[in-house]
């Protein structure tokens, strides 16, 4: 399988700015396994838009997949209760 490039919005340095460290670099390991499987197992599709998120501890990551272009966008990252609100 191909290898994907990591992509990530603006918006994400400052929401893993707002995380404690510990929990950053999981995230971030998380986010650099994408890399070689862009749909994991745990993996949803969100309705209404063509992204995805997965799930790390209490954190969730939001991406988008271009397979085209092997592109994965990180789009957010944040705290389960509060990821869904301004997407």
């Amino acid at each position: 399988m191909a290898r994907y490039k990591l992509e990530f919005k603006a918006s994400v340095a400052k929401d893993l700015r707002q995380i404690p460290k510990a929990d950053v670099g999981r995230i971030l390991q998380r986010l650099e396994d994408l890399q070689e499987d862009p749909r994991p197992p745990g993996s949803e599709k969100l309705s209404g838009r063509d992204r995805y998120r997965i799930r790390q501890g209490i954190y969730r990551i939001v991406y988008e997949v271009v397979d085209d272009h092997l592109i994965v966008t990180v789009v957010r990252v944040g705290h389960r209760r509060d990821i869904y609100r301004r997407l």
